[in-house]
């Protein structure tokens, strides 16, 4: 752990605040779109028409990060569902694994709190609720199964887009198309997490525990489905790299065959 606290704090750091920029995002647009007070709000009163920009916002919000310098050094996972799956495939050391995930709960506890700071009341109204994610008027394991599918679908896509060499330096696209296409239709089932972490932080600052187990169960496990189905599909050789960017100079850190890949490539 000592060695690779030395040696990777840099991509840790990465991680933390690649998270904490996303949820100062969503909070931000959340306050500007959902705050009954805020003009934009007021000239846009339907919900489905909010969601649908800040599903815009925040799919480009992914995008931006995952291709940004540092997105494309630790390989922009922001959410421990993702490095897990990576795990589960052999991409990622145990404890590289380990300090992402604590770096992703530590960045999106940190990102709510900055928000916080700028945005005072605006965040706590009901409204905006610090951007917490919670089941909607159905049933809890409603909410758990829309969950996991939306976590089991976009692992999928990024898992086969990633793998494909003319698709590969695309997959941020891919991923955050899929964010702002689930915050807009799917985000009234389960709120739309996808991620322990980011459901952790706003809980957190919140205080609004409701249904935590949904969102440390159901992303995770529908990610490590849709990484047994792709195993079981393609053979765990087809993974490249935990990297959801690759086409780039920046160091990677886990166990690589993007340049093997890419030698064996037609030109």
């Amino acid at each position: 752990m000592v060695k690779a606290l030395s040696e990777h704090w840099p991509e840790y750091l990465m991680e933390a605040a690649e998270l904490g920029i996303f949820m100062v995002s969503a909070c931000v647009f959340a306050s500007l779109l959902g705050h009954p007070a805020s003009p934009i709000a007021k000239a846009l009163p339907h919900p489905t028409v909010q969601r649908l920009l800040i599903g815009i916002a925040m799919g480009l919000t992914a995008v931006m990060i995952i291709y940004s310098p540092w997105g494309q050094q630790s390989g922009g996972h922001l959410n421990p569902s993702v490095t897990l799956t990576f795990l589960r495939l052999g991409k990622v050391e145990p404890w590289d694994a380990l300090c992402y995930i604590a770096a992703q709960f530590l960045g999106g506890i940190a990102g709510v709190i900055v928000a916080t700071a700028f945005l005072h009341e605006a965040i706590a109204h009901p409204a905006v609720h610090h951007v917490t994610t919670v089941p909607g008027d159905l049933d809890p394991l409603v909410a758990f199964a829309a969950e996991f599918g939306i976590s089991f679908i976009l692992m999928s896509v990024v898992l086969r887009v990633a793998n494909t060499s003319q698709l590969a330096r695309y997959t941020p696209l891919f991923a955050g198309a899929l964010v702002a296409a689930y915050i807009t239709l799917e985000a009234p089932i389960s709120g739309m997490s996808m991620n322990p972490a980011r459901t952790f932080g706003s809980a957190l600052a919140a205080q609004r525990w409701t249904s935590l187990w949904i969102y440390f169960m159901a992303p995770p496990l529908g990610m490590l489905l849709a990484a047994e189905v792709y195993r079981w599909q393609k053979g765990a050789p087809a993974v490249i790299c935990a990297k959801l960017h690759h086409h780039n100079d920046k160091r990677c850190i886990f166990r690589c065959g993007y340049e093997v890949a890419r030698a064996a490539s037609p030109r």
